[in-house]
């Protein structure tokens, strides 16, 4: 400090780390959430998906192998009311949880109510993947199709809300429905399968109420629409078009694969309808010109904007939300900052003898 004082930071574990993680990437979503709380010295206690338990569970037995101490991992099973009990337990310092954004916050809620812990919340998404008149059309028409269909739909950070410039509308719309009919659908262990089922059957049932919410709500039905078969949850690989801002399908998460198609004429116009929601999770743009690439990227309120690319996760690179989507990031030095409390350490220097 000023010669005569000595100062200096410490970065010490929270202490005990509720995290809770959802069922679309249970292996994924366990390893962005022990890696950095494990790494800054933290304990934990993990709540799978009650869909998705044993890949926590094998994990787990792995840390044993590994020869990490008892205590140190510690994976509970259960329904709701075992996350409940993890956010309400006065032991827990922190929660983190991946999952709806209605979760969420009750979760903020009662980690309030009692000994004040802080969260770290990545939660739902509408996101908006933007395209200018500019792109390799064929290019345009995969990448989009990738950030929707992208493990069955059943992605946070989906890019649900396709806007295309006016000028290549229309056959980036005719170009779509060709892709979506391509797409191969079946067993997922079958490597010359492109799509799998939905996870359960409720998930399946909502996305079967959102399609016919689009219809009934104007949006025109191009591709799919309906179920396949009547054994596993599998959705034929859908396409609306001629969707407008205040439809259903364009405001609520859908979580499947469904993709919804809205028309802009500028820029402006398209990044104050792509922020015009209550989610922030993450975007695109897709265009030529990067000077219009950084214009719009500035002008987005979202966690991740992702440029002529979509669903590109880079470890060391920090992910979260605005908004709704939730708070706090994960990975990267921002992910591990989230497991550690600042001490702050000032020493007075004694006079050194003569």
């Amino acid at each position: 400090a000023d010669g005569k004082v000595f100062a200096y930071t410490r970065h010490e574990p929270v202490g005990v780390c509720g995290q809770i993680i959802p069922w679309n990437f249970p292996m994924l979503m366990m390893a962005w959430k022990i890696a950095p709380a494990l790494a800054t010295g933290n304990v934990i206690i993990l709540k799978p998906a009650e869909q998705t338990p044993l890949t926590a569970l094998y994990i787990a037995q792995l840390t044993k192998e590994a020869g990490f101490p008892d205590g140190v991992v510690n994976v509970v099973p259960g329904y709701g009311k075992t996350g409940a009990a993890l956010v309400a337990h006065n032991k827990v310092d922190k929660i983190a949880f991946t999952g709806s954004t209605e979760v969420g916050k009750l979760i903020n809620q009662n980690a309030a109510k009692g000994n004040l812990k802080r969260t770290t919340l990545e939660l739902g998404g509408k996101s908006p993947n933007i395209i200018l008149k500019d792109v390799d059309l064929n290019h345009a028409v995969e990448t989009a199709h990738f950030g929707l269909f992208f493990n069955m739909g059943q992605c946070c950070c989906a890019g649900s809300r396709t806007f295309v410039q006016a000028n290549i509308y229309d056959e980036f719309v005719e170009k779509s429905a060709l892709c979506a009919k391509s797409k191969t659908v079946g067993d997922p262990f079958d490597l010359k399968i492109e799509q799998g089922p939905q996870i359960d059957e409720q998930q399946l049932n909502k996305i079967m109420d959102m399609i016919k919410s689009g219809k009934e709500e104007g949006a025109s039905l191009v591709t799919g629409g309906e179920r396949i078969g009547t054994k596993g949850y599998f959705v034929a690989p859908t396409v609306f078009a001629d969707v407008k801002d205040d439809m259903t399908i364009a405001k609520e998460e859908i979580f499947g694969p469904v993709q919804q198609i809205l028309k802009f004429d500028d820029l402006d116009e398209v990044i104050e309808r792509a922020n015009n929601t209550d989610y922030g999770l993450a975007a695109a743009v897709l265009t030529k010109d990067l000077d219009k690439a950084n214009y719009i990227t500035q002008g987005l309120r979202a966690g991740t904007v992702w440029v002529n690319t979509y669903n590109t996760i880079i470890s060391q690179v920090p992910f979260g939300g605005y908004k709704m989507s939730g708070h706090g990031r994960e990975l990267g030095e921002y992910g591990l900052q989230a497991y550690t409390e600042v001490k702050s350490v000032i020493v007075q220097l004694n006079e050194k003898n003569s």
